[in-house]
Formats: structure tokens, sequence, C-alpha cells
């Protein structure tokens, strides 16, 4: 019995620390992961978690062709003097609305990866700190492109005829996805500022109802108030949706494009960093 002890003693007796650092430092460590390759990686995570949760497409498909159906035949009528006159104009449009609405569950991705403590893992990695928001957004972007693709095939059933062919159709939907990455760190910001992701869908909500329907998504400005008129010209949704309209019918709106980059610069600009800020704080 007493042998048996003292042999588990020897085997149990303290490493010295020469020999631990020499153990830990036998091999080179691994380089550091670039920039590109981290954002790509959580990009995939969030990939990977549409396929594990198919509901998530739910939004991208059934809400945009409910939408389009909607407007299309209620409205075509009474403003265009037909459904499928009123679906040229109308379709770029709730196109536009449809991939700015669905930028806002980014953010409550976001706020459900905080609660479930996911941010303290990742923050711990010697990665690019900017690379898992990055990754949400890239995730998201193949979102939106089902998005537009259910929406343009839909309408293509409902005789819409995009005049620009299959060049001005990815030019627009290439402005799209670009502006939606850059107004989805508004969203990522809320994601890190508020508590819940009821507050966040909430807030955005809030945010995006006004900018969507106050805007020419749905009807020219000219038949509205003057006072309105000048909020609609201005909006950074308006500039989104006429440019991708030109884009679709053939033509090149070099005004409207030229908006839509400076709003999108902007929102990258100064949404960008103020997320980052928190991220590092949260």
């Amino acid at each position: 019995m007493s042998t048996a002890t003292s042999s588990e003693n020897k085997d149990l007796s303290p490493v010295s620390t020469e020999s631990l650092a020499a153990l830990l430092v036998t091999r080179e460590r691994p380089p550091r992961p670039s920039a590109l390759s981290t954002s790509l990686t959580f990009g995939w995570r969030a990939i990977l978690k549409i396929k594990h949760v198919p509901e998530q497409l739910f939004d991208v498909t059934a809400f945009p062709i409910m939408n389009l159906l909607m407007f299309t035949y209620l409205f075509g009528g009474a403003l265009a003097g037909s459904p499928r006159d009123y679906i040229q104009f109308v379709l770029p449009g709730i196109l536009v609305m449809s991939v700015v609405m669905i930028t806002m569950y980014t953010g409550v991705s976001v706020n459900i990866d905080i609660e479930k403590g996911v941010f303290d893992r990742i923050r711990s990695l010697p990665i690019w700190r900017p690379s898992a928001m990055v990754g949400y957004l890239l995730g998201d972007a193949l979102r939106y492109t089902i998005a537009s693709v259910v929406m343009l095939s839909v309408g293509l059933l409902l005789g819409y005829r995009p005049d620009g062919g299959f060049v001005g159709v990815v030019a627009g939907i290439a402005l799209l996805l670009l502006f939606s990455f850059a107004f989805s760190w508004i969203w990522t910001m809320f994601g890190l500022m508020l508590r819940t992701e009821k507050s966040v869908m909430s807030v955005s909500m809030m945010v995006i109802f006004p900018l969507t329907f106050l805007s020419n998504v749905f009807v020219d400005p000219k038949t509205m108030p003057g006072w309105l008129q000048a909020f609609v010209n201005n909006s950074p949704i308006t500039h989104l949706a006429s440019a991708v309209r030109g884009l679709m019918a053939g033509d090149w709106p070099g005004a409207e494009i030229a908006w839509t980059l400076g709003w999108a610069a902007l929102f990258l600009l100064v949404f960008g960093p103020v997320t980052m800020r928190l991220y590092n704080r949260k």
C-alpha cells in the first residue's frame, strides 16, 4: 500500500517552469489570420445558421411576394390604369423596401448572440475586431440576394419587363446590396446598445417604416404636398429606389447613383465606428 502511494506521488511531482515553457514553444506559432479570412469565416457561420434554421428565409420569400401581389393588384388600377403598367414602376420600389426592411434582423442576430455569451468567446480570439460584425453583414447579403431573385422571378411572371436587361438588373441589385450593407450598421449599433431583441426590432421598425413609406417606392412624389416633397425627395430610400428603378429600366441615373453611394458612405463612416466602440466596451 505504501509502495503504491509513493509511486503515485512520484508521478504527480510538480512540473518545472522551464520544462513547461519548452513544451509550449516546441512548435512554431501559427500565423495570425487575416481580416478577410476571419470576416469570411464569420460570414460562413451566418450562412450555416440559415441552413440550420431555414425559417429565417420566410421574411425574404413570403413577405416580398405578399407585398408585391398586394400593392400591385390593390393599387395598380387606381394609380397606373392597370396592374401590368403599375408593376413596371412599383416592383423596383418594393424590392428596395423589402430588402431594406429585412436589414433590421442583423441587429436582432447581434443582440441574440450577446445574450447567449457568444461575443465573450469571440472577443477573446486574436482576430481583427470588426470581422464578427462584417461576417454578420456578409451572411445577410445572401438573404438580400435571395429576396431580390424571388421578387424578380415573381415579377416576371406577373408581367414585369426590365428594359435594362440582365446587365441593368444585376447593376440595380448590386447597388441595393451595397447600400444595404452600409445601412445594416445602424441596426448592429442598436443590437449592441439595446437590452433585448424585441427592443431592437421595435426601434428598427419605428425608423424603417417612415423611411420606406415616405418615399417614391409606391407613388411619384409630385402628387404629394410641397412640405412632404421636401422630405421625400431627400430621403435615402427615394434616391436608392430611383437609382435601382432607372438601372433596371435601362437608364443611367448618375445623380441618384451618386446620392445613394454618398448615403452609403455616410452610414458606414458614422455608424461603423460607433458600432465598434460599443462592441469593444460591451
